[in-house]
């Protein structure tokens, strides 16, 4: 391969443990990285660990350990959870490590040697946390970024001369691509316009950081020691000729990912250092924004982190890595909530692409004896099948583009909208009532229906690889496709499904999650914190009446009550929704049951119901129904229904669901 990828993620502050505020990062990453490899380029990605700085030696003397073990463990948590995870970084950097020692003292060597440092004094406000040198600020006064109060520092440094470079700085901005997204550009477009100050780039008054070539007394300031990993780890300033070669291969890096709040350090100090050392910039520098957990950034500091170790006990990476990447706009601040990442986990990938594959699948092996099917001679095709295929072309075209505009959110839209197509036109067309026909038209009708339905799968598959791969490598395999990591996605066009391939066992790849999945995620987030604390309760006053307790019915009018019948108050809570069914399929070992996932336009409901006798599931599939929304769950089979479904019978004779004449809007409440 001869075109060349390089992605790094920041490497991560070793003053915390991973959350998946870190995992945002590296998903972003990660899932970029696979692209490319499946593209065709020889991809690097990189990400590791920054160890050094006064924080973590208080952290670590805090914590009764020598600096180097406090980092040892905190960073071998990020490896394990990286590799839990399945993220496919090719090198993992650690600013301990000699390699990184060693070079990052060439880089201060071949900037001092370029005239771009000299040696002053240092008297000012310095942000332990950040480990930031707060210009302008007073005693006393808080840190700009995290709020804290700053520390006044007086010591000998070394200065680098960033002053220099204000001019070089805002012409290289004036390019649009150097960073993303344009809100981030204007931010640091007006720093550096407002006059840029000489930087301290060594401290003396601790010792837990690299020492400054030829004057060990001082160690080298954490940000530039943290920011040369992107070219020590590739092998900048070895004297191994492998390494050097690897430099060359790599750099400049096509890809910075960033968290919002590091932007200065990554746009202002590290193009400056690049600069001065006379080395090639990188391509792009792309900061995403914050992932909020009730409306506050998660931090260690608030207590509100999330581990990713949760979800993915309980729901797998790739439901945390879709969801991530779906539900925010990148670059924008994002939320999470449990109960989010079900409801979308439901809605696109069970219900979604999940039951897509299971579907169409299942048919194929039925109708067709697990091969891919024969599309049908010229006279029995429809205009809805070129739609499809329409469809799935212009969504190569799209992903593509919106992808590489790290738009993920609006990619997986459009690849969803493929998928959303497809199970439309699977319901119009009742291949499950074709297949059951004998007749050579039905026949050669069903065929074409579920080629271009397995076609369509295979290309959302596809798109979607990078993104949930773990999900998207079974159902590639149980296409009977074999390694989808030999996919040439360049290349990806409709009409390459080969006839008769022979399918590979069908099972399930997304499990509908219920609402015990979120109570398991609080409850193994709530033991990680510890018990919450109760709010005071005001004291009991003294011969207080207790309140009378309400009951949760209120009593109709005697009239009424007599009569046997009910106010429209009481109608008024019964809360009637149109919904859509998305799944339907016999309960084992039960005659007449059901099991319906409807969608009710806020969410799917898992809803059981008595009418199997009347109903064959496949004739369910995309019909609209009515169901009580807010009726109480309860239990069936060891199943929950969450809802019940409207229908009228006679005499104990079968039921017939409520419909409609006129087309009613999914959600709709009946009135």
């Amino acid at each position: 391969m001869s075109r060349k990828f390089y992605i790094t993620t920041p490497i991560y502050y070793v003053n915390a443990r991973p959350h998946i505020g870190h995992a945002y990062t590296t998903i972003a990453c990660d899932t970029i990285a696979r692209r490319q490899r499946l593209l065709g380029f020889d991809t690097f990605f990189l990400t590791g660990t920054d160890e050094h700085g006064q924080k973590i030696e208080r952290a670590a003397q805090a914590a009764g350990k020598t600096p180097q073990q406090y980092a040892d463990e905190i960073s071998s948590e990020f490896r394990k959870l990286w590799k839990q995870m399945g993220i496919s970084n090719d090198d993992f950097i650690r600013t301990t490590e000699e390699r990184h020692k060693k070079r990052v003292q060439a880089l201060f060597r071949q900037i001092r040697d370029n005239g771009y440092i000299y040696k002053g004094t240092y008297t000012g406000q310095y942000c332990v946390s950040d480990e930031l040198y707060v210009d302008g600020a007073q005693p006393g006064d808080p840190c700009p970024t995290c709020g804290r109060i700053t520390e006044t520092v007086h010591e000998e440094n070394y200065f680098f001369k960033l002053s220099a470079f204000q001019d070089k700085l805002l012409e290289l901005y004036a390019n649009a691509e150097f960073i993303r997204p344009e809100t981030r550009r204007n931010e640091v477009i007006s720093f550096v316009r407002s006059g840029l100050r000489d930087l301290s780039i060594s401290r003396s008054t601790f010792s837990w950081g690299i020492p400054v070539p030829d004057d060990p007394k001082h160690v080298i300031y954490v940000w530039l020691d943290a920011l040369a990993n992107y070219v020590t780890a590739i092998g900048y300033g070895s004297s191994h000729a492998g390494a050097q070669e690897a430099f060359k291969k790599y750099w400049p890096a096509d890809v910075h990912m960033i968290g919002k709040e590091i932007v200065r350090f990554h746009c202002v100090y590290w193009p400056a250092f690049l600069l001065a050392a006379g080395l090639a910039l990188p391509k792009t520098i792309v900061a995403h924004g914050w992932l909020l957990f009730e409306e506050s950034k998660m931090s260690k500091s608030r207590g509100n982190i999330v581990r990713t170790e949760t979800i993915l006990d309980v729901l797998g990476a790739d439901a945390l890595r879709y969801f991530l990447l779906r539900e925010v706009v990148f670059g924008q601040d994002g939320s999470f909530s449990f109960d989010a990442l079900v409801q979308r986990y439901n809605s696109d990938l069970a219900n979604g692409l999940g039951n897509l594959a299971s579907r169409t699948l299942t048919m194929i092996n039925r109708y067709f004896k697990g091969e891919v099917p024969y599309p049908s001679h010229a006279a029995a095709k429809t205009p809805a099948d070129d739609a499809i295929a329409e469809t799935a072309r212009k969504t190569i075209r799209e992903f593509a583009t919106l992808f590489d505009q790290f738009q993920f959110s609006r990619a997986l839209e459009t690849a969803w909208g493929l998928v959303a197509a497809v199970d439309k036109y699977i319901v119009e067309n009742e291949p499950w009532s074709l297949g059951e026909k004998q007749d050579d038209e039905s026949r050669a009708r069903v065929a074409t229906v579920l080629y271009t339905s397995a076609e369509a799968l295979r290309i959302a598959t596809a798109l979607a690889h990078p993104v949930i791969p773990d999900a998207t490598a079974k159902i590639w395999e149980q296409m009977g496709l074999g390694d989808i990591q030999k996919l040439a996605l360049a290349d990806l066009a409709w009409g390459q499904l080969q006839l008769g391939t022979k399918l590979g066992e069908v099972r399930p790849v997304f499990p509908r999650a219920d609402k015990s999945a979120i109570e398991r995620m609080q409850q193994m987030e709530d033991q990680q914190r510890g018990p919450a604390v109760d709010e005071p309760k005001p004291p009991a006053q003294p011969n207080a009446t207790p309140a009378p307790v309400q009951p949760a019915v209120a009593s109709a009018p005697a009239a009424a009550a007599d009569a046997g019948k009910i106010t429209i108050d009481d109608f008024a809570k019964i809360e009637l929704r149109v919904g859509v069914v998305k799944v339907a399929e016999r309960v084992p070992k039960a005659d007449k049951l059901l099991r319906l996932e409807i969608d009710i336009g806020t969410e799917v409901r898992q809803v059981l119901a008595g009418i199997a006798e009347a109903y064959a599931p496949e004739t369910l599939i995309g019909r609209k129904v009515v169901i009580v929304a807010n009726l109480a769950p309860r239990k069936l089979r060891g199943m929950e229904s969450n809802g019940m479904i409207v229908a009228a019978s006679l005499d104990g004779g079968k039921p017939v669901l409520a419909s409609f004449l006129e087309d009613v809007p999914v959600g709709a409440r009946l009135k």
